[in-house]
């Protein structure tokens, strides 16, 4: 179980701390889940200069190529780095005939804009979590251009161990629900190979 102080910084002798004011935002009153993300970087260095940026994007912890862990944000703040989300409803048909078709009704009225706006206006569990309630985990991975796409490389098995850690430790410090922790492109409008090798 990690120790986290009140400010939302975790005390841990696997997590190094290298905070970055700029890309938190508003207060994060509950954690409902977790989002894997790659960087798109080839070193930790160029996501943390990326992260000096004001109002820069960036995700609470990131993973380098040798498993090293550093938490870039605090826990108690909001970060960007979900984007758009997906509507849970479509995705899983897992609820009404009525909010399937409203979901689909936002959907034909202004595409992926006004669907984020329709599912953000939903309480979790009814919405995928969002930026407001999801703890951003980054591990440090390029992607290549394979001529059709972009294909992101897979996680070194150093980043797979410390990703699978640290999940597990935030999963029972924070009591999130094991299901909901996923890759981004599962959650919102990403590259499908983004995480897609990425284990826990």
């Amino acid at each position: 179980m990690l120790y986290i102080s009140e400010q939302g910084h975790v005390d841990a002798e696997r997590i190094q701390l290298k905070l970055f004011a700029t890309i938190e935002r508003g207060p994060m009153l509950n954690v409902h889940g977790i989002v894997v993300h790659q960087t798109g970087g080839a070193t930790a260095s160029s996501t943390f200069n990326s992260y000096q940026n004001v109002g820069a994007n960036g995700a609470h912890f990131l993973i380098d190529r040798d498993g090293d862990i550093y938490q870039t944000a605090s826990l108690t703040r909001v970060t960007h780095h979900v984007g758009r989300i997906r509507s849970r409803c479509l995705e899983t048909v897992s609820c009404t005939p009525v909010a399937i078709a409203e979901s689909r009704r936002a959907l034909r009225r202004g595409g992926v804009l006004e669907l984020d706006r329709h599912e953000r206006n939903k309480a979790w569990p009814a919405r995928f979590p969002s930026n407001s309630d999801a703890i951003g985990i980054e591990l440090v991975g390029m992607y290549r251009d394979s001529g059709k796409e972009q294909v992101y490389e897979a996680p070194t098995p150093e980043q797979n161990v410390s990703l699978s850690w640290l999940i597990a430790e935030l999963i029972e410090t924070l009591r999130i629900e094991r299901r909901e922790v996923y890759r981004h492109p599962e959650v919102s409008y990403k590259n499908a190979t983004e995480a897609s090798a990425a284990r826990w």
